[in-house]
């Protein structure tokens, strides 16, 4: 939102998108849980995060602080949803004016975890992940690239639907975060202008994407959408 600032901002966050970001074959590491679980877990996050109505980015930091701890932390499959609830907490605190209270995040469990617990997931969750909480996320990449790109907010909601399409799919790991975003709004793109649409060279420079680098992801999230 400050002009003469925001390409440097987005030149730092390019420059350290892939620093914090969790293998997408991390669950092999895990002898407790497995990607159905995982998804099941994003989901009920995504409907948790629907409830208390929280910021976007809350729900992208949320998730990506969840796989970076299971990424280095052994867990059984009666804690997972207490990893769950502890990421969307330290997202809240960290992305929202009014965060939601512990008490809060104790009742949307149904009581299945105490304060205590929530207490003691929190401080081994920043401890492990050394209290490196400030990462670019996809949805940040996609708030620059459609303000570049001059979108209207039924593309930018479009867009904004396909970059939360792959939460659930633990295999879209493997895509960095403006590459997600661009590949969304290529594709959002494509739904208003057609085959006509192309792929600008501005939207090129700002996004660091050509077509062709995009055409993987592309094709996967095209192929998430078709399968709704």
């Amino acid at each position: 939102m400050v002009a003469e600032h925001a390409a440097q901002v987005l030149k730092h966050l390019q420059a350290t998108e892939c620093l914090n970001l969790p293998s997408p074959h991390y669950m092999q590491r895990q002898y407790d849980i497995n990607e159905k679980m995982r998804a099941i877990l994003v989901d009920w996050i995504i409907e948790v995060h629907l409830k208390f109505k929280l910021l976007p980015e809350t729900l992208f930091l949320a998730v990506n602080l969840m796989d970076r701890f299971l990424e280095k932390v052994q867990i059984g499959r009666h804690n997972l949803q207490l990893v769950g609830v502890t990421a969307m907490l330290i997202a809240s605190k960290f992305e929202e004016i009014y965060s939601p209270t512990i008490k809060d995040f104790v009742y949307i469990t149904d009581d299945a975890y105490t304060k205590q617990n929530i207490f003691d997931m929190e401080e081994q969750m920043l401890r492990v992940l050394e209290f490196n909480i400030a990462v670019p996320t996809p949805y940040r990449f996609l708030e620059r690239f459609a303000k570049v790109e001059g979108a209207n907010s039924v593309m930018f909601n479009l867009a904004r639907y396909l970059i939360e399409l792959p939460l659930i799919e633990q295999r879209m790991l493997k895509y960095q975060p403006s590459l997600l975003a661009a590949s969304a709004l290529y594709l959002a793109r494509k739904v208003f202008f057609g085959d006509q649409a192309g792929w600008t060279q501005t939207l090129q420079e700002t996004t660091l994407h050509t077509v062709e680098s995009m055409r993987s992801c592309a094709k996967d999230m095209l192929i998430m959408l078709k399968g709704i």
